[in-house]
């Protein structure tokens, strides 16, 4: 097994999370400063052009988009204008 070393996605949340309205409910989304450093190191990726530090902040930032995926997608789906509703947790 390979370790992949990551920058924590929790140091992203003080400057570049934000909360968006959506109908009744507020989801989260990345800022437009972290969003455009997600595409960046994205377009590296796909290049196979990313430093070692840059793959550990790629992989960072991944992880909190899907982490706020899942949450966003439960508070929406919890929410009144979404027609199919999640059971209880």
């Amino acid at each position: 097994m390979t370790t992949q070393l990551m920058v924590q996605p929790s140091s992203l949340m003080s400057s570049g999370i934000r909360m968006s309205e959506f109908g009744d409910i507020y989801l989260f989304k990345f800022t437009d400063e972290l969003q455009s450093r997600f595409e960046e190191l994205l377009q590296k990726k796909k290049a196979d052009a990313l430093t070692p530090e840059e793959e550990a902040e790629y992989v960072g930032i991944s992880e909190l988009e899907r982490i706020f995926t899942l949450i966003n997608a439960q508070l929406a789906a919890k929410s009144k204008w979404c027609p199919n509703k999640l059971e209880d947790f």
